[in-house]
């Protein structure tokens, strides 16, 4: 293998090559006040061109064969699991709902759940987690994204230590087990959506800090523990522990299915 070849065969670099030219263009797209759902859409494109070009392969992350399914499966599970956060929190007397900015707040809400799906889970289950679980297998993969999408949020409005440590543990395990079961993006979008559009879209709660506008209005009191604080319900232990059980179960089932990647020190000897 040429040097070229080997340089950008290097993970470090390969990264960097993925990611930069995302970055940007969100950050053009931003300031040229493109509207956020098109620009999202771009966002897979130019990964696939980074992978076509660069890693010189098809684009299994984004096959179409079965991404119905799995996008409706991801979805399901995404809008359940809020569900139920949401629900145990009105039993814990700490959520109440009210009518909200009515039907209008659900194109919008889900307009903004699509394209922050379609962002960053290109960016982190993709790019990151993928390249990283390739050198050095999938439960350092899993821990480094779970970290890093929880850092991703911590400077978002409200955010504490609790809220990104709760990011990490619920949204980065969750999200990278619906990748690691399905070896595709499809059902990650799909629940990343969900959560997202149940949250914002259909219970009008904060959304990862911001402004709070759906079909309802939720409010919260409370301890922060429970409530979430100004984050909103993300930060709440409730629905860490809703998230994490359902991670968990993903994650034995791609055990199971063998989608593991061995750590790079059993790797050393072959």
């Amino acid at each position: 293998m040429s040097f070229g070849r080997r340089f950008l065969a290097f993970p470090l670099t390969r990264l960097c090559l993925a990611i930069a030219p995302i970055v940007l263009f969100v950050i053009v797209a931003t300031r040229l006040h493109v509207p956020m759902l098109a620009a999202a859409v771009f966002v897979p494109l130019l990964y696939a061109a980074y992978v076509r070009t660069v890693e010189q392969r098809r684009v299994a992350e984004f096959a179409g064969a079965g991404a119905a399914t799995e996008l409706l499966r991801g979805f399901v599970l995404g809008a359940a699991l809020f569900s139920v956060t949401m629900l145990i929190l009105r039993f814990a007397h700490v959520a109440t709902f009210t009518r909200g900015d009515g039907w209008h707040a659900l194109l919008v809400g889900l307009g903004a759940a699509v394209a922050a799906a379609l962002v960053e889970e290109t960016l982190v289950r993709a790019i990151f987690f993928r390249i990283v679980e390739e050198s050095l297998g999938s439960v350092i993969a899993l821990v480094a994204s779970a970290a890093l999408f929880g850092f991703l949020h911590a400077f978002n409005r409200g955010a504490t230590i609790v809220s990104t440590v709760a990011i990490a543990l619920e949204a980065g395990v969750i999200l990278a087990a619906a990748y690691l079961y399905t070896r595709r993006l499809w059902m990650a979008i799909g629940l990343h959506t969900a959560w997202n559009f149940s949250e914002g879209g259909v219970f009008g709660a904060s959304v990862s800090g911001g402004a709070a506008h759906g079909l309802f209005a939720t409010h919260l009191s409370g301890p922060a523990i429970l409530s979430g604080g100004a984050f909103g319900p993300e930060a709440s232990i409730v629905a860490v522990v809703v998230c994490l059980v359902a991670g968990v179960a993903l994650l034995v089932r791609a055990r199971r299915l063998g989608h593991f990647r061995p750590p790079f020190w059993s790797r050393s000897g072959r």
